[in-house]
């Protein structure tokens, strides 16, 4: 895990294990447009392991002969209870706190996949495939569902999520998940990625922001 482990804004680390990384896909409609797949009717779900996560201040090592390796950024939930099932008040109290992430993605990869009618995983869960910010304490960054975040690559803006245009809402999304699976504390969800996802290449340096606080930067190598 490149000695990743849960830390708050401050720097202070979590005494909180570091769990699975659940990721919904297509979650902002410009987004699946942009990349010419259909809108789901419900979260579309897939995993990274605890392998795949590495501090955001981490350089980005791209992986050789595997094809275009590509950005996503995503607001991150942290999650501090254990949800079964839970009902949207349920997922309110577990959420503990908010950070970014990039979802890295084997592009060419994918899309052999995807054409295959097969998994995901193999180009989404590769080692360091989830760099991870320190996290926000939920209480400091109030409602939800209008959360605004960005990336700016080599100081030109790139990607704006506004959480108020997730097809499926932060709540309504935790929820649905734990339906299917339990969340366990140290879990971190991803809720998906706003348009103008692209291709990473050596030397770009990366930063994100969230509700205008800078979450920290890292640079491809």
């Amino acid at each position: 895990m490149s000695g990743y482990r849960h830390q708050w804004w401050d720097q202070t680390p979590m005494d909180l294990p570091v769990g699975k990384i659940v990721c919904v896909g297509r979650n902002y409609a410009a987004h699946a447009v942009e990349l010419n797949n259909p809108i789901p009717t419900e979260p579309l779900l897939f995993m990274k392991p605890a392998s795949a996560l590495t501090p955001l201040d981490a350089p980005i090592r791209l992986p050789q002969d595997r094809g275009a390796v590509h950005f996503e950024t995503e607001l991150a939930v942290l999650i501090g209870q254990r949800l079964t099932a839970a009902a949207e008040t349920d997922a309110r109290g577990a959420i503990i706190g908010y950070g970014l992430a990039l979802d890295l993605t084997l592009r060419d990869l994918q899309a052999r996949l995807k054409e295959n009618g097969h998994p995901w995983e193999r180009a989404k869960a590769f080692d360091g495939a989830c760099p991870l910010s320190p996290f926000i304490p939920a209480n400091q960054l109030g409602d939800p569902t209008a959360l605004h975040f960005t990336l700016e690559l080599d100081g030109t803006p790139r990607q704006r999520g506004d959480t108020g245009q997730m097809l499926t809402p932060i709540l309504a999304l935790i929820t649905h998940i734990s339906q299917t699976f339990t969340l366990e504390p140290g879990d971190v969800v991803l809720t998906g990625t706003p348009d103008g996802v692209g291709e990473l290449a050596s030397g770009q340096t990366l930063t994100l922001t969230l509700g205008g606080m800078r979450m920290g930067s890292t640079t491809v190598v």
